[in-house]
Protein backbone atom coordinates (compact mmCIF):
# COMPACT_ATOMS: atom_id res chain seq x y z
CA UNK A 1 0.00 0.00 0.00
CA UNK A 2 1.52 3.58 -0.79
CA UNK A 3 2.03 5.52 2.08
CA UNK A 4 0.45 9.07 1.40
CA UNK A 5 3.33 12.26 2.45
CA UNK A 6 2.34 14.41 5.41
CA UNK A 7 4.47 16.70 4.31
CA UNK A 8 5.32 18.52 0.44
CA UNK A 9 7.80 20.86 1.91
CA UNK A 10 10.64 19.95 3.97
CA UNK A 11 13.20 23.01 4.74
CA UNK A 12 17.01 22.24 5.94
CA UNK A 13 19.10 24.49 7.61
CA UNK A 14 22.42 24.47 6.26
CA UNK A 15 25.37 24.75 9.25
CA UNK A 16 25.41 22.28 11.67
CA UNK A 17 22.47 20.74 9.67
CA UNK A 18 23.33 19.70 6.52
CA UNK A 19 26.46 21.01 6.62
CA UNK A 20 29.20 20.14 8.36
CA UNK A 21 30.64 23.64 9.50
CA UNK A 22 29.93 24.13 13.08
CA UNK A 23 33.73 23.67 14.57
CA UNK A 24 34.91 25.96 11.80
CA UNK A 25 32.17 28.76 12.39
CA UNK A 26 33.20 28.92 16.76
CA UNK A 27 36.93 29.15 15.36
CA UNK A 28 35.74 31.68 13.06
CA UNK A 29 34.57 33.95 15.44
CA UNK A 30 36.73 33.83 17.69
CA UNK A 31 39.88 34.36 15.83
CA UNK A 32 38.13 37.45 14.86
CA UNK A 33 37.62 38.74 18.69
CA UNK A 34 41.48 37.95 18.82
CA UNK A 35 41.90 39.47 15.70
CA UNK A 36 40.33 43.26 16.91
CA UNK A 37 41.16 42.51 20.68
CA UNK A 38 37.84 41.58 22.29
CA UNK A 39 36.48 38.97 24.70
CA UNK A 40 37.11 36.05 22.96
CA UNK A 41 33.16 33.65 23.50
CA UNK A 42 33.43 30.43 25.03
CA UNK A 43 33.06 27.74 22.37
CA UNK A 44 29.45 27.17 23.61
CA UNK A 45 28.85 30.75 23.91
CA UNK A 46 30.15 31.06 19.82
CA UNK A 47 28.16 28.08 18.94
CA UNK A 48 24.83 29.29 20.38
CA UNK A 49 24.73 32.00 17.46
CA UNK A 50 25.29 29.46 14.96
CA UNK A 51 22.08 29.73 12.27
CA UNK A 52 21.44 33.64 13.41
CA UNK A 53 22.59 36.12 10.58
CA UNK A 54 25.92 37.01 10.77
CA UNK A 55 25.29 40.64 12.25
CA UNK A 56 23.09 39.50 15.22
CA UNK A 57 25.12 36.21 15.25
CA UNK A 58 28.13 38.89 16.65
CA UNK A 59 25.76 41.15 18.58
CA UNK A 60 24.83 37.96 20.70
CA UNK A 61 28.79 36.25 20.52
CA UNK A 62 29.71 39.45 21.54
CA UNK A 63 27.99 41.68 23.88
CA UNK A 64 28.75 45.47 24.68
CA UNK A 65 30.73 46.02 21.49
CA UNK A 66 30.11 49.70 20.46
CA UNK A 67 28.24 49.58 17.01
CA UNK A 68 30.60 51.04 14.83
CA UNK A 69 32.92 47.79 15.47
CA UNK A 70 30.81 44.97 14.28
CA UNK A 71 31.16 45.47 10.60
CA UNK A 72 34.82 45.49 11.10
CA UNK A 73 34.19 41.78 13.78
CA UNK A 74 32.37 40.81 10.61
CA UNK A 75 35.27 41.61 8.34
CA UNK A 76 37.55 39.14 10.15
CA UNK A 77 35.35 36.79 10.19
CA UNK A 78 34.44 36.45 6.72
CA UNK A 79 38.19 36.34 6.27
CA UNK A 80 39.09 33.67 8.26
CA UNK A 81 36.02 31.74 7.39
CA UNK A 82 36.55 31.78 3.43
CA UNK A 83 39.55 31.00 4.02
CA UNK A 84 38.98 27.70 5.47
CA UNK A 85 35.34 26.66 3.81
CA UNK A 86 36.53 24.72 0.90
CA UNK A 87 37.79 22.35 3.44
CA UNK A 88 33.98 21.67 4.74
CA UNK A 89 31.43 19.37 3.63
CA UNK A 90 28.51 18.04 3.38
CA UNK A 91 27.72 15.17 6.48
CA UNK A 92 28.20 11.71 5.31
CA UNK A 93 24.45 10.72 4.28
CA UNK A 94 23.36 13.81 3.72
CA UNK A 95 23.36 13.78 -0.29
CA UNK A 96 21.55 10.05 -0.82
CA UNK A 97 18.94 11.67 1.86
CA UNK A 98 17.87 14.47 -0.29
CA UNK A 99 17.87 12.69 -3.14
CA UNK A 100 15.86 9.93 -1.58
CA UNK A 101 13.48 12.71 -0.66
CA UNK A 102 13.52 14.96 -4.21
CA UNK A 103 12.17 10.79 -5.04
CA UNK A 104 9.51 10.84 -3.55
CA UNK A 105 8.27 14.42 -4.61
CA UNK A 106 8.87 16.36 -1.57
CA UNK A 107 10.02 20.23 -2.50
CA UNK A 108 12.81 21.30 -0.66
CA UNK A 109 14.41 24.20 0.63
CA UNK A 110 17.34 25.83 2.36
CA UNK A 111 16.67 28.04 5.37
CA UNK A 112 19.99 29.81 6.64
CA UNK A 113 21.34 32.03 8.70
CA UNK A 114 24.26 32.08 5.87
CA UNK A 115 24.42 35.11 3.29
CA UNK A 116 23.20 34.62 -0.34
CA UNK A 117 26.31 35.07 -1.18
CA UNK A 118 28.12 32.22 1.26
CA UNK A 119 24.51 30.19 0.17
CA UNK A 120 24.96 30.24 -3.47
CA UNK A 121 29.02 29.55 -3.39
CA UNK A 122 27.71 26.17 -1.06
CA UNK A 123 25.48 24.87 -3.64
CA UNK A 124 27.53 25.80 -6.97
CA UNK A 125 28.71 22.10 -6.22
CA UNK A 126 27.83 20.19 -8.92
CA UNK A 127 26.42 17.48 -6.68
CA UNK A 128 23.85 19.77 -5.54
CA UNK A 129 22.42 21.39 -8.22
CA UNK A 130 18.81 21.21 -8.62
CA UNK A 131 18.20 19.57 -5.57
CA UNK A 132 16.31 22.55 -3.82
CA UNK A 133 13.60 24.05 -4.97
CA UNK A 134 14.17 27.50 -2.77
CA UNK A 135 15.80 29.47 -0.75
CA UNK A 136 16.30 31.75 2.01
CA UNK A 137 19.36 33.56 3.55
CA UNK A 138 19.30 36.05 6.66
CA UNK A 139 20.57 38.86 4.82
CA UNK A 140 17.48 39.08 2.10
CA UNK A 141 15.16 38.10 4.76
CA UNK A 142 14.66 38.23 8.69
CA UNK A 143 16.75 36.51 10.47
CA UNK A 144 15.59 33.18 12.61
CA UNK A 145 14.14 33.12 14.78
CA UNK A 146 11.44 35.54 12.79
CA UNK A 147 9.15 33.43 10.87
CA UNK A 148 9.52 35.44 7.89
CA UNK A 149 12.14 32.61 5.92
CA UNK A 150 9.47 30.18 6.54
CA UNK A 151 6.78 32.08 5.82
CA UNK A 152 7.98 33.25 2.40
CA UNK A 153 9.12 29.72 1.10
CA UNK A 154 5.73 28.49 1.93
CA UNK A 155 3.99 31.24 -0.35
CA UNK A 156 6.76 30.19 -2.69
CA UNK A 157 5.95 27.00 -3.65
CA UNK A 158 2.20 26.98 -2.49
CA UNK A 159 2.75 24.91 0.97
CA UNK A 160 0.29 26.07 3.68
CA UNK A 161 1.96 25.45 7.07
CA UNK A 162 0.52 21.83 8.40
CA UNK A 163 1.94 20.49 4.95
CA UNK A 164 5.80 22.20 6.03
CA UNK A 165 8.71 20.74 8.15
CA UNK A 166 11.84 22.41 8.98
CA UNK A 167 14.66 20.53 10.46
CA UNK A 168 17.66 22.19 12.15
CA UNK A 169 20.39 22.08 14.62
CA UNK A 170 19.70 24.76 16.78
CA UNK A 171 16.93 26.55 19.07
CA UNK A 172 16.61 28.80 16.64
CA UNK A 173 15.58 26.65 13.79
CA UNK A 174 13.14 24.93 16.20
CA UNK A 175 11.56 28.32 17.62
CA UNK A 176 11.19 29.64 13.56
CA UNK A 177 9.08 26.69 12.69
CA UNK A 178 6.86 27.06 16.12
CA UNK A 179 6.79 30.64 15.08
CA UNK A 180 5.68 29.86 11.37
CA UNK A 181 2.79 27.13 12.36
CA UNK A 182 5.40 24.00 11.47
CA UNK A 183 6.41 21.06 12.21
CA UNK A 184 9.96 20.62 13.85
CA UNK A 185 12.37 17.86 13.99
CA UNK A 186 15.87 18.92 15.86
CA UNK A 187 19.15 17.25 15.07
CA UNK A 188 21.81 16.84 18.06
CA UNK A 189 25.19 16.43 15.66
CA UNK A 190 25.77 20.58 15.37
CA UNK A 191 25.60 23.54 17.08
CA UNK A 192 23.19 23.23 19.96
CA UNK A 193 22.49 20.10 22.42
CA UNK A 194 18.95 18.29 22.44
CA UNK A 195 18.44 19.08 26.02
CA UNK A 196 17.72 22.61 24.30
CA UNK A 197 15.14 21.24 22.34
CA UNK A 198 12.66 20.05 24.27
CA UNK A 199 10.28 23.05 25.03
CA UNK A 200 10.06 23.24 21.31
CA UNK A 201 8.72 20.04 21.19
CA UNK A 202 10.32 18.89 17.82
CA UNK A 203 8.54 15.81 16.19
CA UNK A 204 11.63 13.61 16.53
CA UNK A 205 15.31 14.40 17.32
CA UNK A 206 18.02 12.66 15.23
CA UNK A 207 20.96 11.98 16.80
CA UNK A 208 22.84 11.24 13.29
CA UNK A 209 21.82 11.83 9.26
CA UNK A 210 21.15 7.96 8.65
CA UNK A 211 18.93 8.61 11.95
CA UNK A 212 17.39 11.62 10.18
CA UNK A 213 16.91 9.85 7.23
CA UNK A 214 15.20 6.59 8.35
CA UNK A 215 12.64 8.69 10.24
CA UNK A 216 12.23 10.72 7.32
CA UNK A 217 11.31 7.76 4.95
CA UNK A 218 9.01 6.35 7.76
CA UNK A 219 7.34 9.77 8.90
CA UNK A 220 7.31 12.22 6.35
Amino acid sequence: MTRHRRFDLIAFDWDGTLYDSTALIVRCIQQACRDIDVAVPSDSQAAYVIGLGLHDALQHAVPGLPAERYPELGRRYRHHYLASQHDLSLFDGSLPMLHALKARQHWLAVATGKSRQGLNEALASTELRGLFDASRTADETHSKPHPAMLHELMAELGVPAERTLMIGDTTHDLQMAVNAGCASVGVSFGAHDAEAFEPLKPLFVAHSTAELRQWLADHA
